[in-house]
């Protein structure tokens, strides 16, 4: 970079430029939300057939528009800044080089001419004249230049000297920091049309990357969140930046606000859901490149007769390659699964009242992580969080969606008025497979402190005036991991509900943090688990200890569902009792009759 364009350039100009990146980004963010939350919302409330999901398709598909625009916007304006950050900063150290040139005349091309003068001694007087500096001097060429100056007769020149060294320094900083950014601001374009593909969000992930290295210098000057991730701490970072500072860092680490606890639901919303955006279509594009590697073969093939070795005519079943071939498929497939059902989730906004959703937390890491809410739980009355149990898993997760949408439904019908915020809080590393992992203690111990920083950021990140009621709601393994969030740590509940409890490592409802009477337990007909795990995880040692026992405490719901997973099932009794107890109605909640307190020879001699 020359002389005069350092000279001229004004990084005012950029960052004014980034300031309405930003605003543009904001404006599309706005319009996403509107689409998803008010239109698209108020059309699945009011209209059904073959048009009106036309017509979803097409608002979807603008929304994705709306939300590329305001991702790409984002690293855009971050871009920007961090080179209006390193340009500025060349451009003061050329404007204090030129302001301590006094009695020296800096030139346009960068030259530093110098008056006549004479050192003290001499008689003659030393002519003027005009010196280039060089950028980046070592030891040895700068003690050859001040040897030079003392050989000089011109006391000036040495001054020149250092003064036209400064400038160059200062031209080659600038020259650096456009040669650097260049490529990176010619990079941060869409294609030529109006479909945001899987391609188009692989390219944001590429852009944030180059973006986030370029502007290293900028993003230093802003303070990283504290290494301790608690929840007020983490709060307290946040309130402390400003807006745009807070942009910056939601562009250029989404994940990593995303999972910060103790931060507003909207804000972890919104970048849980630009990871989500880029991870689907990193995702597509493997799984496309694996179909390519893969072709399917062929699917069906003559069936033969077991007992003849016949041919059997008119008969095909699937070949076993194309089985092999599905199989292998399907696991191929299995994140982005996961993905659509999130993705399914929040286009299920407003139907039958359905809430708007927020994402807490995201990770396509081992098995998958996610944290779903359906409703604002920081502005809930009452708010619950489901914690799944063996083999739970990002590409499985739409049944565990869907319990807690049914919770959210049913205790939404019994909140007389009030709020409610239900949450799945795939937070952790569940067991893989029943027999091999679920008896193992460490996928408890290793999740509970996760689950504690959670229940203590929702109380963080609460503002209404009166804090929320918080329940706690696990399933199987799930009951595992509350019971060590308990014993290890504090367990930030009003209440909690086990159901198809194996065991919850404590051998007490009062070892469980809320208040007395008010943990809950429900254990259906057919339901194996909790017997079959007892001596995994049931608490006091030598009695193997859980929940569905008379001497651990709990109140034993009724419920009218069968078998382990049909709890969360539409209308029953079984999910009516949650719903009750979610909503803080545990006295309205029906009960099992107490097991009859005589002993069976008693029984028999009262016949």
């Amino acid at each position: 970079m020359d002389y005069a364009t350092l000279k001229a350039f004004k990084p005012s100009e950029y960052e004014d430029a980034a300031d309405g990146y930003r605003s543009m980004g904001n404006v599309a963010q706005a319009a996403k939300d509107r689409v998803e939350n008010t239109v698209a919302a108020g059309m699945r409330k009011t209209l059904q057939g073959e048009a009106a999901e036309a017509a979803q398709k097409q608002l979807q598909a603008l929304a994705k528009n709306f939300h590329y625009i305001q991702t790409e916007c984002g690293v855009i304006s971050t871009a920007l800044n961090g080179f209006a950050y390193d340009m500025a900063a060349a451009k003061r150290n050329l404007d204090t080089a030129i302001g301590d040139a006094e009695g020296c005349t800096v030139n346009e091309d960068g030259s530093v001419t110098y008056p006549a003068g004479k050192k003290p001694g001499d008689e003659k007087v030393a002519d003027g004249g005009t010196v280039t500096g060089s950028a980046g001097g070592s030891p040895t060429s700068d003690a050859l230049e001040r040897q030079a100056a003392n050989i000089h007769p011109n006391p000036n020149y040495g001054k020149a000297m250092g003064y036209a060294n400064r400038i160059a320094d200062a031209l080659k900083e600038a020259t650096d920091a456009d040669t650097k950014w260049a490529p990176k601001l010619r990079a941060l374009k869409a294609d030529d049309d109006l479909t945001v593909s899987a391609r188009d969000w692989t390219d944001v992930t590429s852009d944030t990357g180059g973006v986030r290295d370029a502007a290293d210098a900028y993003l230093d000057t802003i303070k990283p969140p504290p290494k301790n991730d608690w929840p007020q701490d983490n709060a307290n970072w946040w309130n402390g930046l400003s807006q745009e500072q807070r942009d910056a860092y939601v562009s250029m680490h989404p994940a990593s606000i995303g999972a910060l606890d103790g931060l507003p639901s909207a804000v972890r919303d919104d970048a849980n859901r630009m990871v989500l955006a880029e991870a689907r279509g990193a995702a597509q594009v493997e799984y496309d490149t694996w179909l390519k590697k893969h072709p399917e073969p062929t699917r069906y093939t003559d069936y033969i007769n077991p007992m003849t070795g016949t041919i059997m005519k008119g008969v095909k079943v699937d070949s076993v390659a194309w089985k092999e071939w599905e199989k292998a498929r399907k696991s191929a497939h299995k994140s982005i699964d996961g993905m659509d059902a999130i993705q399914n989730r929040f286009d299920q906004t407003g139907r039958k009242g359905l809430p708007e959703a927020f994402l807490l937390g995201f990770s396509t890491e081992g098995d998958g992580r996610a944290i779903l809410a359906n409703g604002n739980p920081d502005t809930a009355d009452h708010q619950s969080v489901y914690v799944p149990g063996t083999t739970a898993e990002l590409g499985k997760i739409e049944g565990d969606i869907n319990r807690s949408v049914n919770v959210w439904r049913s205790a939404d019908a019994k909140a007389g008025g009030e709020s409610v915020s239900t949450i799945t809080w795939l937070g952790y590393d569940a067991p893989d497979s029943v027999p091999k992992d679920a008896p193992f203690e460490h996928y408890a111990y290793d999740g509970a402190p996760a689950l504690n920083r959670f229940l203590d950021g929702l109380e963080t990140s609460h503002t209404g005036d009166t804090a929320p009621h918080r329940t706690v709601i696990g399933h199987s393994y799930g009951t595992t991991l509350i019971g060590a969030a308990a014993e290890t740590g504090d367990l930030n509940a009003d209440d909690v509900v086990f159901a198809g409890s194996p065991g919850v490592k404590v051998s007490g409802a009062d070892e469980m943090d809320v208040p007395k009477g008010h943990v809950w337990n429900e254990e259906a007909k057919g339901d194996v688990v909790p017997d079959l795990g007892r001596y995994g995880h049931g608490g006091d040692g030598l009695n193997f200890r859980i929940p569905s026992d008379e001497k651990f405490g709990a109140n034993q719901m009724t419920t009218d569902t069968e078998g382990h997973s049909g709890y969360w099932d539409e209308g029953s009794t079984s999910l009516q009792n949650q719903a009750l107890v979610v909503v803080g109605k545990g006295d309205k909640v029906e009960l099992k009759p107490p097991p009859n307190p005589l002993t069976s020879e008693e029984v028999l001699r009262s016949k």
